[in-house]
């Protein structure tokens, strides 16, 4: 399941990479950098890969990563089926040295240096943080590099007192530095295309020329999760959107969502986000009312 290792193409002129990016949809694989990473969904949703961690993303998110930690945005099946869907993100990649060698060791850098080194489980920008952040990301489309390298420090100097950040990943994670073979897209593109029906094990062990038994140990070796967790963390992401959609009653979004039966849907669901599918929808409606 190791990741591809991927090299940023920096600009002759510019100590770090500020990238606007439009697509039909995201096509980067399960990959790591050893820069650091602050990226804004524009305009997109789907599922999220971080990690140990899955989720889903839509219009607004704002992460942060550190280096080397394994990472795949792959967007929702309606990307795929048709054209005219429009993929937007901005993002920000930089090093230890971007700001010159040594900087973020200077004394008047210890709250920075302490943000970059929270960095290694990465986290989620939230609230008025994310607001401004955002907007600061939005304004460097139109600025010199010279402007956009004071604003990257003006962002990393307000986030590293924020109290609107989120960790990601599970205490513990070991951030990759391997340069293996792309293994794991071919696990998410199977989970991806069969979620929503019965998977079986042994199949995508075969797409690998492994047993079984060598397939569950390599997967929870690399992922810290066992497969059939991995696939219902996927399956309860799915579901949550289709619970905020409101096109499907909740005993609908059981089978759409992949699980066998509505016993073990209620059971997972309450164990991952705490409240039973009906109460999700209810909170997310009754929210999203003006």
């Amino acid at each position: 399941m190791r990741p591809l290792l991927h090299k940023i193409p920096f600009l002759a002129d510019t100590s770090f990479l500020y990238m606007s990016w439009e697509c039909e949809y995201f096509d980067k694989p399960w990959h790591f950098h050893k820069e650091y990473e602050l990226v804004l969904i524009e305009k997109a949703d789907g599922t999220r890969f971080i990690g140990d961690q899955v989720g889903n993303f839509k219009d607004g998110d704002l992460i942060f990563i550190g280096p080397n930690i394994p990472h795949l945005y792959r967007n929702n099946e309606r990307y795929y089926e048709k054209k005219g869907l429009v993929a937007k993100s901005i993002f920000i990649h930089f090093t230890d040295d971007s700001l010159g060698k040594s900087f973020f060791e200077l004394p008047e850098m210890k709250w920075v240096r302490r943000l970059l080194e929270r960095s290694s489980l990465g986290f989620e920008i939230h609230g008025k943080s994310n607001h401004y952040v955002k907007q600061k990301l939005l304004e460097m489309k139109e600025e010199s590099p010279a402007r956009r390298l004071l604003s990257l420090l003006d962002i990393l100097i307000f986030l590293s007192t924020s109290k609107d950040l989120k960790s990601i990943l599970s205490k513990g994670f070991t951030a990759s530095n391997s340069q293996d073979t792309d293994k794991i897209n071919i696990v998410l593109q199977y989970i991806m295309d069969n979620y929503r029906n019965e998977i079986y094990l042994e199949e995508i062990a075969s797409r690998l020329n492994m047993s079984r038994a060598s397939f569950s140990r390599y997967f929870k070796q690399h992922t810290r999760k066992t497969f059939s967790d991995y696939v219902t963390e996927i399956r309860i992401g799915h579901a949550c959107r289709l619970l905020m959609e409101n096109n499907h009653n909740v005993s609908e979004i059981c089978y759409l969502s992949g699980f066998g039966n509505l016993s073990n849907y209620y059971r997972h669901f309450k164990k991952h986000i705490r409240v039973s599918p009906k109460t999700y929808k209810q909170r997310f409606l009754s929210n999203a009312r003006p």
